[in-house]
């Protein structure tokens, strides 16, 4: 690529820095001169794309004054953005009450599509095994099929344990639902660097289980022992794993449809907001294995509190990422 190709191509994300570096008394990400500076969330992407652009500069042999230019804007730079991580190191609570929301629903078409792939397989069958009941085993073996049902038995004294963790306290289920929900979320995310192909997989693979169990307890007619379990922390854990599978069809996104980068380029340059989903998923799963631990196995709470706070959460966990973080500044 010739010296003027390469600054025409690039020359937008230099008048950025520009701004952002020249900026006095003007909040960043705000509009400075009829022009958009870099706001703070993109910081880590831009500066290693200015770094990248330094190092094809040099690479290529372009004119010296190009190469000074490049290397004074990594320079000041590198002292704004690294001077000021450790002001933004206590700026996670601001990322929850408003980045992740704006993520979510600027990353939309990675969300939904990760929705899909979770939700319809589950509904579907939860559905279909109202039906066709011994359907079941083709997903389920019958040993996992008679634990679920003596983990939701209306005699059990703790709703949701296995056999093998019958007597354990509260905190070892805590432990035990953070291991289980931090598998999931990993396997949805990592997949995405086979291309998206293992977050596909693992959102399918994740909702027909969730589906058959659902549907196997529902017909069962263990109705409020299993569903005043899942009801209260269902929304966090769910949604979750939907923002788990969407950070890895990002990764994927990246490698399968890398535009005008290289295939390495578009991964950097998709990891940053991919990471921050994986985030927001960490978030909800610590906070459902919580929920699920010391307010879900209880038995002495009535089925009809449960559903009602589990709708409650729903609804206000649809809210947050529809309506939060509107009208304010980039987080």
């Amino acid at each position: 690529m010739k010296e003027s190709q390469f600054v025409q191509l690039r020359q937008g994300d230099w008048e950025a820095w520009d701004r952002w570096l020249g900026e006095t008394g003007t909040r960043r990400g705000e509009k400075r001169g009829g022009a958009q500076a870099i706001a703070p969330n993109e910081l880590p992407a831009a500066y290693r794309r200015l770094c990248h652009d330094l190092s094809l500069a040099r690479d290529r042999r372009y004119s010296s004054v190009l190469v000074d230019l490049l290397q004074q804007r990594v320079l000041a730079a590198h002292q704004r953005v690294y001077g000021a991580r450790r002001r933004l190191r206590g700026h996670w609570l601001e990322f929850l009450a408003a980045g992740l929301p704006r993520l979510v629903r600027r990353e939309r078409r990675f969300v939904l599509a990760s929705a899909a792939l979770f939700f319809v397989p589950l509904l579907l069958l939860l559905g279909l095994l109202q039906l066709y009941p011994e359907g079941v085993y083709y997903l389920l073996s019958p040993e996992q099929v008679a634990r679920y049902e003596f983990m939701f038995s209306p005699d059990a004294q703790r709703l949701g344990r296995p056999p093998s963790r019958e007597a354990a306290g509260q905190l070892a289920m805590l432990a035990f639902y953070i291991s289980n929900n931090v598998r999931i979320d990993f396997q949805c995310f990592a997949g995405g660097i086979a291309f998206g192909l293992g977050s596909l997989f693992f959102l399918v693979f994740n909702g027909l289980i969730i589906g058959a169990t659902a549907g196997h307890l529902t017909q069962s007619g263990l109705v409020e022992t299993f569903w005043g379990f899942v009801a209260g922390h269902s929304a966090p854990e769910l949604i979750g794993i939907v923002l788990s599978g969407a950070a890895g069809l990002r990764i994927g996104h990246a490698l399968i449809a890398p535009g005008r980068w290289r295939r390495v380029d578009a991964l950097k340059a998709a990891a940053p907001d991919a990471v921050r989903l994986l985030y927001g998923a960490a978030a909800l799963t610590f906070g459902a294995a919580f929920i699920e631990a010391l307010w879900s196995s209880s038995r002495a709470l009535p089925f009809n509190l449960k559903i009602g706070a589990g709708l409650a959460l729903w609804g206000a966990l649809l809210v947050y990422f529809l309506l939060a973080g509107r009208g304010t500044r980039a987080a």
